[in-house]
């Protein structure tokens, strides 16, 4: 069901004319593995609360054994499921966008593409780099030996990352990658909360008056069609110049068509017949 909803999502917002298949499925696996991610929490309090009897006391069959087992499942599971995430943050992302990135303002060899984009990527392995070398090393609780030698410290520090498995460093990076998305979250939900009434109150273009400037945007596109046709009434042929003008007028034609279509299917909705009707409760 995830990644269904993953796929429609994608697919709805995405450019047609501009996507990439490698780029798409990215896109889906990324929000996929985040959404999944997100679901494992209330799985994981459901677990712990089926173990439990009202009183608070384990059942029967929950064991410490099974209930540590069952425990340590889940923990992988989202150990697992953060790696991925790192992974697809700083590695595959950013390889995708700047390898269509760079593949759009240079065509040239497939080489070249894939080294720039790992240029720029290496910038994104090296912060999470920083990242985990931070939550490996820093949050520490070494003992102050006056008679240990920097050797001594040195190992006792390696000790230390090799007892946590590099736990740690995982949940230092993904708790940063936390505090963005939750800043990222607040600040756009502020401005959607104080933008929202103001744009019930200013409203939006009707789908009729969205219709007449696309029907004079169509009208203008084949009158300049049918000029630079006029040129080659007397059977000379267009020039490369005009030949690419008349294959970007035509194709902006047509999405002028597809656009009085789809906004010829909104003015008939319900939905817009309904928002007129409580437009004067909107002001």
């Amino acid at each position: 069901a995830i990644l269904i909803f993953c796929w429609v999502y994608v697919r709805k917002y995405q450019s047609r004319r501009e996507s990439e298949v490698i780029s798409t499925i990215t896109a889906i696996f990324a929000l996929a593995v985040a959404l999944i991610s997100s679901a494992l929490l209330p799985v994981d309090i459901f677990l712990v609360s089926y173990m439990k009897n009202q009183n608070g006391t384990f059942k029967d069959w929950a064991d410490a054994n099974v209930s540590r087992q069952i425990e340590d499942t889940v923990l992988y599971g989202y150990y697992t499921l953060y790696s991925i995430i790192l992974f697809c943050v700083f590695l595959w992302i950013p390889f995708v966008y700047f390898y269509y990135e760079e593949k759009e303002e240079d065509d040239g060899n497939t080489c070249s593409q894939v080294k720039t984009a790992l240029r720029y990527t290496l910038g994104f392995i090296t912060i999470c780099a920083i990242l985990l070398l931070i939550g490996a090393f820093v949050p520490l609780d070494i003992p102050n030996k006056k008679n240990s030698t920097e050797w001594e410290k040195v190992k006792l520090l390696f000790e230390e990352f090799g007892s946590s498995h590099g736990l740690t460093a995982l949940s230092f990076s993904i708790s940063s990658l936390t505090v963005i998305g939750m800043l990222a979250a607040i600040t756009y939900t502020a401005y959607g909360m104080s933008a929202l009434p103001l744009n019930l109150i200013k409203g939006t273009t009707s789908a009729a008056y969205e219709r007449l400037e696309n029907t004079e945007d169509i009208e203008e596109v084949e009158q300049h069609l049918l000029r630079i046709k006029s040129k080659c009434r007397d059977g000379r042929p267009l020039s490369s110049r005009d030949r690419r003008t008349v294959q970007q007028l035509e194709e902006r034609l047509r999405t002028l068509r597809r656009r009085e279509r789809h906004l010829e299917s909104i003015e008939k909705s319900w939905w817009t017949k309904f928002c007129e009707a409580i437009r004067p409760l909107k002001v």
